[in-house]
């Protein structure tokens, strides 16, 4: 734990009202306190990081001036929340965060009343906010609704959806755009580089430069007077029309670091009704200089000492991530059709190499996923052959996208699905639980699961040949530690592969979960199968199994409900198989945050429980 003799003022702030008793003018130390204190803790536990220490001020002054929690603050996404979580009564619980146990890695309103809206992905926010407002008025409640969205987060879709519809509604409700730009990634596309020529531009250059001339000639009252009036004025300078035609009344830009300008021009906006919007510029990874460098690499952060001038570098195992990435490299010289589009997320995806040696067959679109998929199926209608990368939480948000513009029309695109089943500390908002169950569904898939790091690399290959709609699904970090093939093979379609023979009981494994069934099977002296694919199924060995075995398990990292297992069960029903089947998988709750074997033990995917349900079974 940090030790908070250190931070005098912060050592008096248990909740908001506590930072409301202060002076304003201490307010600034405040800020200082909490942005050392979060590199303190942050440095001791891991987390997300840069996003954190770039709003520190706005998060200050938010809790200054709004009642919270009775006042609403929605924070998109979540990543810059933890300055947030200090001043709402967690301060001390913050080094716990992300952890088995410990706090919650985003706003979650189970964990705290400060929480007004739970999250994890980004843009949800404006919508929250403006359905909160709408309630508010309904009920005739006298409250402030405010929503935090980032310039990566408000180019998607849904955040343009809910502005429109604001417009419409007037609802008293602030929308503040923290400027940084910055995603995780690097921001694209036209608003971005509107927000970068804001910023950039000759006129506000020379506006900025010549006023700082004649105010160094200025008395000191005179001067100070001159400053704060030129933050009043570049709103008159660099009008933010786009929203002013939203109907939203446009502020700014002011700069999110300068806390007293802050806190006057979100006190005079406190009292305006109907829509508003305060653009700030912020710095991601403001106050500590490595992060201000690199903002990409202190993202999310290992432990790391803050004394240092970069993150601790360790040799790590070969990812899945990293399999596809070097698959990329190895296809794109041979494949001038192939096109690699990612929703914002280069390094999570294992791109970064690709996107420097082949910029012509790479697209980021931003963090727009339906635009991700239904792009993909425009390319694939003119003879290309795009490989969609992206999350399988991420997925679920262009479910639509994926049946109707792809799967209907049977079109030829390739989904590298990353961060399939749990993935640790981001928890609930990002696990891939239900991919399987959502996929399979669906007609003209075909749908496969890599049980090691070759397999996915031949499964990669194997789909990007195959003529219409096929997924790879893998899962986060790294595999079992089995070298690649360079060489790549396809694999016929609907081909399971036997891994042991056994007697009596046959277990099938649907991808990551090989290495557990394989320690049962040996125990269990099972017949053990990597099914490969969800869809098709390998329904010969099924009949073969099924005809030589008295009892089948089913095992795979996804809900089990209407997964994998649920499409064996299908089939042998049908076919009128007499033999006993249990499925193993996620149950039937969203499962938390942690380390990720705390996860399989508590969601029951361990070598223990497939020896306990083949115990329970008379055969």
């Amino acid at each position: 734990m940090v030790n908070l003799s250190q931070f005098p003022l912060l050592k008096q702030i248990t909740l908001p009202e506590d930072l409301r008793r202060l002076d304003k003018s201490q307010l600034v130390d405040v800020a200082n306190e909490l942005r050392e204190f979060l590199i303190q803790s942050i440095s001791r536990c891991g987390g997300h990081f840069a996003a954190g220490l770039g709003t520190v001020e706005l998060t200050v002054a938010l809790h200054y001036l709004f009642n919270t929690p009775e006042d609403k603050l929605i924070w998109d996404v979540g990543h810059q929340a933890y300055p947030h979580k200090v001043l709402t009564g967690r301060r001390d619980q913050l080094v716990t965060i992300r952890q088995s146990y410990g706090l919650h890695p985003f706003p979650a309103r189970s964990e705290s009343e400060y929480d007004a809206f739970g999250v994890g992905h980004s843009s949800t926010s404006i919508s929250a906010a403006l359905g909160m407002a709408i309630a508010a008025k309904e009920k005739g409640l006298d409250r402030h609704h405010v929503a935090i969205i980032g310039d990566g987060a408000i180019t998607a879709g849904m955040a343009f959806e809910a502005l429109n519809h604001a417009s419409s509604v007037k609802p008293d409700l602030l929308v503040i755009l923290n400027d940084n730009d910055m995603s995780i990634s690097e921001n694209v596309g036209g608003l971005n580089n509107y927000f970068a020529k804001i910023f950039s531009g000759s006129v506000y250059s020379n506006i900025r430069e010549g006023g700082k001339k004649v105010l160094d000639t200025l008395p000191g009252n005179l001067k100070e007077f001159a400053r704060r009036a030129e933050e009043h004025m570049k709103g008159m300078w660099v009008p933010g029309t786009l929203f002013e035609e939203l109907g939203f009344n446009y502020i700014g830009p002011v700069d999110g670091h300068d806390l007293p300008t802050l806190l006057t021009t979100l006190e005079n906006m406190k009292n305006l009704k109907g829509p508003q919007f305060l653009h700030i510029g912020t710095r991601k990874g403001k106050g500590y200089q490595p992060a201000e460098n690199d903002p990409i690499g202190y993202h999310g952060v290992p432990i790391f000492d803050p004394k240092e001038t970069s993150l601790p570098v360790t040799k790590k195992a070969t990812t899945y991530s990293n399999v596809f990435g070097q698959w990329l490299c190895d296809m794109a010289p041979e494949h001038p059709e192939l096109m690699a589009i990612t929703p914002a997320m280069r390094e999570g995806s294992g791109m970064v190499q690709f996107s420097k040696d082949f910029p012509e067959q790479y697209f980021d679109v931003a963090i727009a996923e339906q635009h991700a998929v239904t792009l993909a199926a425009g390319m694939a209608c003119d003879g290309l052959k795009p490989v969609v990368a992206i999350y399988s939480s991420f997925l679920q948000r262009a479910y639509d996208q994926l049946i109707h513009d792809v799967a209907l029309q049977n079109l030829d695109v390739l989904f590298a699905i990353d961060r399939a089943g749990l993935v640790g500390g981001d928890g609930a908002t990002h696990h891939g639980a239900f991919d399987l169950s959502y996929l399979r569904c669906i007609p003209n898939l075909v749908i496969m699961a890599p049980s090691d790091e070759n397999e996915c690399r031949q499964m990669l290959y194997s789909g990007f040949m195959h003529k219409g709609p096929a997924l790879v699904r893998y899962p986060r970090g790294a595999g079992p530690g089995l070298e690649t093939q360079k060489k790549m093979s396809l694999i016929p379609t609907g081909c399971s592969r036997t891994i042991r023979e056994g007697k009596h009981i046959a277990l099938l494994s649907f991808g990551s979960t090989l290495t557990i069934a394989k320690k049962a099977a040996e125990q269990l002296n099972a017949t053990l199968i990597d099914m490969r694919f969800i869809k098709p199924l390998d329904t010969e060995v099924l009949d073969t199994v099924s005809d030589k075995h008295q009892l089948i398990i089913t095992v795979e990292e996804n809900a089990v409900l209407g997964g994998a297992g649920s499409a064996v069960n299908e089939y042998l029903l049908n076919q009128g198989k007499k033999i006993s089947v249990r499925n193993i998988g996620l149950p039937d709750r969203f499962i938390t945050h942690g380390a990720p074997e705390d996860l399989l033990r508590d969601a029951g995917l361990t070598v223990e429980k497939i020896l306990e349900v083949a115990a329970s079974c008379s055969l």
